[in-house]
């Protein structure tokens, strides 16, 4: 028996990158995980494959998030698939991992963009917490994915630097208002990944300039991140909440 065992899971974003790391790891710990996908079904369909090869349990939700009524069609999915899948009703881990990138100086970045992005990365996860408080068991634990950016100064991704400071707000307070509900809440600072949405770290010379940021000359790795939110998801991590969680292998520590 794995130690999450027992427990209900969502991942947003869960279909590829960080996300998909998270989902797999939760599934390896026992979890039945609901991979949740913007657009990309049958790469969620790949996920939950690798998660059932590996004896664990999972099915896939999608929904467009960064839209008017994201957050409830995102919840009528995950419904439909648990009563289909036998989860019974009720939420214990919830990850807010979706998002997109924005890059940009602060004179370089469209209305429009800026609106896209803080729809994705700051008010789609307000909202599934919204909607999702009904559905979330007590002493359950919600984990939200920033970044590493939100402790530097990084002006070539103002944008988006404020959409994950925004996040790291939203862990603050949740924390404290759901405190009596047992519930934990934390964000986890992740740097740079290597996953496919960073495609120019194939790039020997791109690679070794990233890897010098870390104290541990490497780049990170889905899975260095998802070992993280799959302790903060245990009940190990019952006496943890509020934090902003490093996750960056110690990148600019000298700066």
């Amino acid at each position: 028996m794995g130690a999450l065992a027992g427990r209900m899971a969502l991942v947003t974003g869960g279909s590829r990158g960080i996300g998909r790391g998270i989902a797999e790891r939760l599934g390896r710990d026992g979890a039945l995980v609901a991979v949740h996908y913007g657009g990309n079904a049958a790469a969620a369909d790949e996920v939950v494959k690798t998660i059932e090869q590996a004896g664990g349990r999972a099915f896939a939700i999608g929904a467009e998030l960064g839209v008017p009524g994201d957050a409830q069609a995102l919840w009528a999915a995950f419904d439909e698939g648990l009563a289909a899948h036998g989860g019974g009703e009720g939420l214990d881990i919830l990850v807010n991992n979706a998002g997109i990138g924005q890059f940009g100086r602060i004179h370089e970045v469209a209305e429009a963009d800026f609106d896209r992005v803080f729809a994705v990365n700051a008010r789609a996860p307000f909202f599934v917490v919204q909607h999702g408080l009904g559905r979330l068991r007590d002493g359950g634990r919600i984990v939200n994915v920033s970044s590493g950016v939100t402790r530097v100064a990084f002006p070539g991704a103002v944008s988006y630097a404020m959409t994950k400071g925004a996040l790291n707000t939203l862990t603050l307070t949740l924390a404290e208002e759901l405190g009596p509900r047992g519930i934990t809440v934390n964000s986890v600072l992740p740097g740079v990944v290597a996953t496919d949405i960073n495609p120019w770290l194939a790039d020997p010379r791109e690679r070794a300039r990233v890897a010098a940021y870390s104290a541990f000359d490497r780049v990170g790795e889905a899975s260095d991140v998802a070992d993280i939110v799959a302790f903060l998801a245990s009940d190990d991590a019952r006496w943890v909440t509020g934090q902003n969680v490093d996750a960056s292998g110690g990148s600019s520590l000298g700066v």
